[in-house]
């Protein structure tokens, strides 16, 4: 497992994993605010709620989202609060936002734990993030990076199983409770 020098100046989140409504454990999380400060800042604020409601009343946060898209040895992604499979989101800056940065630590799906964002293309980043389970290298310049898993290996390996070729997990995957650790 390949991960990144953690710097400790980074904020840290978390999510608690609940498969069949058992939380399994803990997933903690590095966010690479030093290299791409606005999309770590989405992602931070919707693991806190601390922003309340988009403007058609959808709280923003991931608690009691679900882990809706699981592919084996490849990505878990989730995110999608506002309609729960794939097809919405809704970032704290409005519907969309650009893509901060390809550089640095941004640049590269490194391999188990990146944590990137999901999209549809150029410039439609949203609240739906991925984990990469392995390393993506076809993914990089196209989703940016922007953290990386630091605790809870084997909680994100007992995900990964619950995941199929079709992306459509094998059991509900959910972010029981998240926040902010530091």
């Amino acid at each position: 497992i390949m991960t990144l020098p953690v710097d400790h100046s980074n904020p840290t989140v978390f999510f608690d994993i609940a498969i069949e409504g058992s939380v399994i454990g803990r997933l903690v999380f590095e966010l690479f605010v030093d290299t791409v400060p606005k999309t770590a800042e989405n992602f931070r604020a919707l693991c806190t709620g601390e922003k309340g409601e988009t403007s058609d009343g959808f709280v923003m946060c991931y608690k009691g989202g679900l882990l809706h898209r699981i592919i084996p040895d490849f990505i878990c992604q989730g995110g999608d609060y506002t309609h729960h499979d794939g097809t919405g989101g809704h970032s704290i800056f409005g519907p969309f936002f650009e893509d901060e940065s390809f550089d640095g630590k941004a640049s590269r799906h490194f391999g188990f734990g990146c944590l990137s964002m999901a999209n549809n293309g150029p410039d439609t980043n949203t609240s739906q993030f991925f984990i990469c389970t392995a390393p993506a290298p076809d993914l990089d310049g196209k989703h940016v990076v922007f953290g990386q898993l630091i605790q809870g290996v084997d909680i994100l390996k007992r995900v990964n199983q619950a995941g199929t070729d079709s992306g459509i997990p094998t059991h509900p995957v959910i972010i029981a409770q998240c926040g902010q650790l530091a």
